[in-house]
């Protein structure tokens, strides 16, 4: 299983690679659960993205998983809807902005 630190660098190197270019704004932050907690956010911001371990306090939606769960979502092997349907991911805000982030996996 990947550690928080794990997941933060996986998520970073792929924001390197997203197409942000139609996305003028977004703030997700990510609390993992589980043996390796942590929470950090993904912020799309003139084009660019940010990674950082931080509390994101004026995000546009939360989203809570288990450090497996978001593991097997970034590897492909679990689908975002599947797992918000299946009470595997929880969003605590704007459903939309959640699904447009998904997307950037």
């Amino acid at each position: 299983m990947a550690s928080f630190e794990e997941i933060v660098a996986r998520v970073r190197e792929g924001a390197q690679k997203a197409d942000v270019s139609d996305i003028d704004f977004l703030a997700v932050q990510i609390n993992i659960t589980g043996k390796t907690p942590g929470v950090f956010y993904v912020e799309v911001k003139d084009h660019r993205v940010s990674v950082e371990p931080y509390d994101y306090h004026d995000r546009n939606c939360a989203i809570t998983m288990t450090a497996s769960d978001f593991t097997k979502m970034l590897d492909g092997k679990l689908k975002p809807m599947k797992a918000f349907a299946t009470g595997k991911l929880k969003v605590d805000g704007d459903l939309g902005k959640a699904a447009e982030f998904a997307k950037l996996l």
